[in-house]
């Protein structure tokens, strides 16, 4: 039987969808991952999840808005159907406002929990949106690894694929929690981070990945904001992949996993 170490797994990237702090798309992004260009954090705007239909756009919180803002232009950069694609859906926290605000009606007197609010405290609830959106009846799985929940939601993606051959859309998302919860899991701003993978090359990938489990040390971003980010985020571990992907050469990145193992991805690019 192959130790841990040696089981490699294989995708290709036809999408990338990228939102945080100064980070708006990856089109964008790239000169600034691939320091051709200055970095500095700014203010999150999240648009409108205009593929709802206005009833769930009205109830949908900041923690989904985020996952289907970087799914939609992933989707669309890879110019694929996104009902035939599986979907992974990976936060450490999800929906922290909603969060709050039960833990609030559940500690006053008055512990009449709204219907809305019940119906997106489920840690699938950006998963169920998607679905909406998109018209997606493919498998959906949610998960939460803390800090690790990056490279848990990009291991599930592509071990879902090597069982069953089929495209997988990874959305990796946070969103910051409101006091007195920001004290205890301080998220300085919303992050969402999207990939297409699929099985096999086609005229829209951007490039191959192999993923291995290691004992190395992860990576981390010479620009110390950059590097912040990627620390105070769980989302935002997925940033030193995206920094070989924005210098399109040929490189081996090491993720942060769950210790003692983290994730060694080769990225050999296709254009």
């Amino acid at each position: 039987m192959a130790s841990p170490t040696t089981c490699k797994l294989n995708a290709w990237i036809d999408g990338i969808g990228l939102l945080g702090p100064g980070l708006d798309q990856w089109a964008s992004a790239r000169p600034l991952l691939a320091g051709a260009a200055d970095y500095a954090p700014q203010p999150v705007v999240v648009p409108p999840p205009m593929a709802l239909p206005p009833p769930e756009r009205r109830r949908v919180g900041l923690a989904a808005k985020v996952a289907l803002t970087v799914a939609q232009e992933a989707i669309a950069a890879a110019q694929v159907d996104a009902r035939t694609l599986a979907s992974v859906f990976s936060s450490s926290g999800a929906d922290g406002d909603n969060c709050d605000a039960i833990c609030r009606v559940l500690a006053s007197a008055d512990r009449h929990i709204s219907p809305t609010r019940f119906h997106n405290s489920v840690h699938n609830a950006a998963a169920g949106y998607w679905g909406i959106a998109s018209g997606a009846m493919t498998p959906a799985t949610a998960l939460c690894a803390y800090d690790g929940s990056f490279g848990a939601g990009l291991l599930e993606a592509l071990t879902q694929m090597a069982v069953d051959g089929v495209g997988t859309l990874l959305v990796t998302y946070e969103a910051p929690y409101p006091e007195p919860l920001h004290a205890k899991r301080p998220h300085p701003a919303a992050f969402g981070l999207a990939l297409v993978l699929m099985p096999q090359p086609g005229p829209r990938s951007l490039a191959a990945l192999q993923v291995q489990l290691t004992q190395a040390p992860c990576d981390r971003l010479a620009n110390a904001n950059l590097e912040a980010l990627r620390l105070q985020i769980p989302a935002a571990r997925g940033l030193p992949l995206l920094q070989v992907l924005a210098r399109g050469r040929a490189e081996r990145v090491v993720l942060e996993y769950l210790d003692p193992l983290n994730l060694a991805v080769d990225v050999l690019p296709c254009r």
